[in-house]
């Protein structure tokens, strides 16, 4: 499957995003005085765990859909740097059972 460039872009900055808004809300999450991520004690409460698991979840998907958009680009611009093949003449047919007008059989 081949990527086109803008979706290549749109995959890689998803990605990009997802590191900045995921690493920035566990970070929030951390740091919560309201009462709701850590009960009186100190511990951490189910509302912690969930949002640290759709954190982590959501992180990994990003890296992996961010991954695939630098692969995409990666290859579009291994693509042209690429030489363009010359393209070949008549003369040099090699395909079978194609007349061949230098060869004589006589």
């Amino acid at each position: 499957m081949k990527l086109s460039r803008p979706v290549s872009w749109f995959l890689l900055a998803f990605g990009v995003w997802s590191w900045f808004i995921w690493i920035t809300f566990v970070k929030n999450l951390w740091n919560d005085a309201s009462g709701l991520a850590f009960d009186d004690v100190g511990d951490p409460t189910a509302y912690f765990w969930v949002h640290l698991a759709l954190a982590v979840t959501s992180f990994l998907l990003g890296t992996v859909i961010g991954a695939i958009g630098l692969r995409g680009l990666r290859s579009l611009r291994r693509e042209s740097a690429e030489p363009v093949a010359p393209a070949r003449s008549e003369e040099a047919n090699d395909t079978p059972g194609a007349p061949d007008a230098a060869r004589s059989d006589g």
